[in-house]
């Protein structure tokens, strides 16, 4: 049944429809994922409270390391997965499968270890102040040393589940874990937890939403393990070398490219700092209320890549250019339409979180400045995402590199040097503009060098 369901909406479904039955659910799920990080903010930002808000976007970098290992492992995992179904390799993808699942255990169980025993340490390192520490302690607590473990399986089990073209089963389990969020919040912060402790409820919350989303999502899984290759048994754990070396080409890059995305919040975040903690807290909100539209191109992004890199093994080059010229279309205007969205509406979008006026005057102008990388950066994201499908990790890693550690973070030290507190907030469209010539450059190479070869053996 894995092999049927997988062929229509991979071979033989229109291809805008293909996008649409994959991205959808996507888009969806980075939607909830969205909403429930801006809910924290949104019932933080009612205390009126600058400084919890502050202390909890100090933990969203460092949360966000979660991704780096669900990408390493659902990323990784979930793009060799496609590529072997395209290979009718079925029992080869049942290993990966579960030998993902399990490595991403035991990374999350000694990166929780890690934080635990390092936490001082790394609040003072990312820029904590003798106002946000106690609220960012509390945070980190609940939602990275007890909650990484649910966090990256939910997300580890999603990616393989759309890896076979369950992509609403994939979007559910996510999307129960966000909506369960939003409504635990203000539970646990203004009812259950007394006054002063609201940031350790909003932590609870999201604690045991991710919690349930794993549950369903281990339900799920024991529910189609005789009619899919997803399946978590101990005996399938080891899969071939060549598997295994597949998933950390795609899976390293794609989590290194993650780990510079949170480096460079990071280094926004203690450029900030370094003024004071009311434009600390207006970027917090901001980095959040920007990613709507990115979240929204990462959801085109994840639903393209298992049927460009089914196609990719099946050697369908048509399918696999007419996926990618209809994703990026729709990717851009998506974002076109949000940069007038966003404009028009930033002030409102701010004061949704917080009335604090200068907190509300500072992430104004700030978000009007960097909704203006949005088409930038979805570009960019799109390229890198391309290349996992194909399985070229170097590649993506390449220009995840450039990107972050080559032009953005430096772009961020110059132009703070140069212009202060707003060149912080230009350095992402300035950088971007580089990026993306740099990607549709070495994109361009490749099928080049691609078609070359292809036309090379059909000569001889």
């Amino acid at each position: 049944m894995a092999k049927a369901n997988s062929r229509e909406i991979f071979e033989n479904m229109p291809v805008l429809k293909a996008i649409k039955t994959m991205a959808i659910p996507t888009i969806f799920i980075q939607i909830i994922i969205l909403i429930y990080n801006l809910a924290d903010t949104f019932f933080i930002g009612k205390t009126n409270n600058p400084y919890m808000v502050a202390g909890v976007s100090l933990i969203l970098p460092l949360f966000n390391i979660c991704a780096c290992i669900f990408c390493l492992t659902g990323v990784g995992g979930g793009a060799l997965v496609s590529r072997l179904l395209g290979q009718n390799r079925e029992n080869e993808a049942k290993k990966v499968c579960a030998f993902c699942f399990y490595l991403s255990i035991v990374i999350s169980v000694i990166f929780s270890l890690l934080f635990l025993i390092f936490l001082h340490p790394i609040l003072n390192i990312i820029g904590a102040s003798e106002n946000t520490y106690i609220y960012a302690k509390q945070y980190a607590l609940c939602v990275i040393v007890f909650g990484a473990i649910p966090t990256v399986l939910s997300n580890v089990m999603s990616n393989l589940l759309r890896s076979v073209g369950l992509s609403r089963e994939a979007g559910f389990g996510i999307t129960l874990g966000g909506l369960l969020n939003i409504a635990l919040d203000p539970l646990f912060m203004f009812v259950i937890m007394p006054q002063g402790y609201e940031i350790l409820g909003v932590g609870i919350a999201t604690l045991l939403s991710n919690c349930a989303s794993c549950a369903y999502f281990l339900a799920v899984s024991l529910k189609i393990k005789n009619q899919y290759v997803i399946n978590y048994g101990i005996k399938n754990i080891l899969p071939e070398k060549d598997s295994v070396l597949s998933v950390f080409n795609v899976g390293i890059p794609s989590a290194l490219s993650v780990l510079l995305f949170d480096l460079d919040y990071i280094v926004i975040d203690k450029l900030m700092a370094s003024y004071h903690d009311i434009a600390m807290a207006a970027i917090g909100i901001v980095l959040k209320a920007e990613r709507l539209p990115l979240n929204v191109g990462i959801g085109i992004c994840q639903g393209m890549m298992p049927i460009i890199g089914y196609n990719f093994s099946a050697k369908n080059q048509k399918r696999i250019d007419d996926t990618v010229k209809y994703s990026l279309f729709i990717g851009l205007i998506v974002s076109a339409v949000s940069i007038v969205l966003y404009e028009l509406s930033a002030h409102f979008i701010i004061k949704a979180f917080i009335s604090e006026a200068k907190t509300l005057a500072l992430g104004t102008n700030f978000l009007r400045i960097r909704i203006l990388a949005t088409p930038l950066m979805f570009v960019s994201f799109f390229v890198v995402h391309v290349f996992q499908a194909f399985g070229e990790g170097n590649l993506a890693l390449f220009l995840g590199v450039v990107r972050w550690l080559v032009l953005n973070i430096p772009m961020l030290y110059l132009l703070n040097f140069l212009f202060g507190m707003y060149g912080i907030v230009w350095a992402q469209v300035c950088a971007d503009i580089f990026t993306v010539v740099l990607s549709y450059g070495v994109y361009f190479k490749y099928q080049k060098n691609l078609k070359a070869k292809e036309c090379k053996i059909t000569c001889n």
